[in-house]
């Protein structure tokens, strides 16, 4: 019984999507084209990019809720950069870099404030935000050069430059979390922050790294974002943020932490882009579309609620 427990919280994510996938291919005309392969890619690149990074944070016990207002702010400052400069590198290093700056401020709110992961960071997002419209000046910017669309736009192999940067991120970060000292240290601060801290690992340093590649990750995303929209604007949207958070749970990692992989959240991102593909190719109603999706967070987290009564 344990051993199919743990399959299936381990390999179930894997097995369902399969099914999905094939289940659309032979019951949706158009699905399985490579041109709407290509589309679901590139889509999904920046929440794939953001995603990999949530699943470090989450698994070092840590919520980021700012995502999605890093992902809005920085490619305003990216491009109020390329419109002052001209200069498409300089605008890449300062979108980036304050991602990373702001990583650090959530970073530093939850390691020297001792402020609750979720609480500092839904204050930062508003701050953020904030940021993003005197930033702007409260309208859209657009970048003053075409190669600005070139960043995600450019095609090699038929594939966009989007997605084959979210390609190498997720491999990146799937062996820094994987092969490295540092992924192991994450693991470990989110099983017992304490044992962790007893055994040498320096948690604060651990958490701060994760919240600044967070940022940086969501920073990356919001640029490819605005390439591909040849555009910025402020807002409050909280969308990207729920996006991301829905895959890294659906994929299974445990919000109490010390629990996940990247390569489950993967799987998640396509299975949620395959869902949504397959109800927009079947014209069903969004109103639908929103009840199947809630339920399949909710089942995903009574799951990993399960396990941690079980394992508890």
């Amino acid at each position: 019984m344990q051993t199919a427990i743990t399959f299936a919280r381990t390999y179930g994510i894997l097995v369902v999507t399969l099914l999905l996938f094939c289940l659309l291919t032979l019951t949706t005309d158009g699905f399985l084209s490579e041109r709407n392969m290509r589309n679901i890619l590139d889509q999904q690149s920046g929440v794939l990019i953001a995603a990999s990074f949530m699943t470090m944070a989450i698994i070092a016990g840590n919520f980021d809720i700012s995502v999605g207002a890093v992902y809005v702010a920085t490619p305003l400052v990216a491009l109020l950069v390329e419109n002052a400069t001209g200069s498409i590198p300089l605008a890449l290093v300062a979108g980036l870099a304050a991602g990373a700056v702001m990583g650090g401020i959530n970073g530093f709110a939850v390691t020297r404030l001792k402020v609750n992961s979720f609480i500092a960071t839904l204050a930062t997002s508003f701050m953020f935000f904030g940021a993003g419209y005197l930033v702007s000046d409260r309208s859209i910017m657009r970048p003053e050069g075409e190669g600005w669309r070139a960043l995600a736009r450019t095609r090699v192999f038929e594939l966009t430059t989007a997605t084959w940067i979210a390609l190498i991120v997720v491999i990146l970060a799937g062996i820094l979390l994987t092969r490295t000292r540092f992924g192991r240290n994450v693991y470990a601060t989110g099983a017992n922050r304490e044992a962790a801290r007893l055994a040498g690992v320096n948690v604060d340093r651990v958490q701060m790294i994760t919240f600044v590649l967070l940022a940086g990750s969501a920073a990356l995303a919001g640029i490819l974002g605005s390439s591909r929209a040849i555009s910025a604007q402020p807002s409050d949207d909280f969308s990207f943020i729920f996006a991301v958070l829905t895959a890294v749970i659906v994929g299974g990692t445990s919000i109490a932490g010390g629990s996940g992989a990247i390569w489950r959240t993967v799987t998640a991102v396509f299975f949620l882009a395959f869902l949504s593909n397959g109800f927009n190719l079947h014209q069903i109603d969004p109103i639908w579309q929103r009840l199947i999706e809630g339920f399949v967070i909710l089942v995903a987290v009574s799951i990993d609620a399960a396990s941690q009564r079980r394992s508890g």
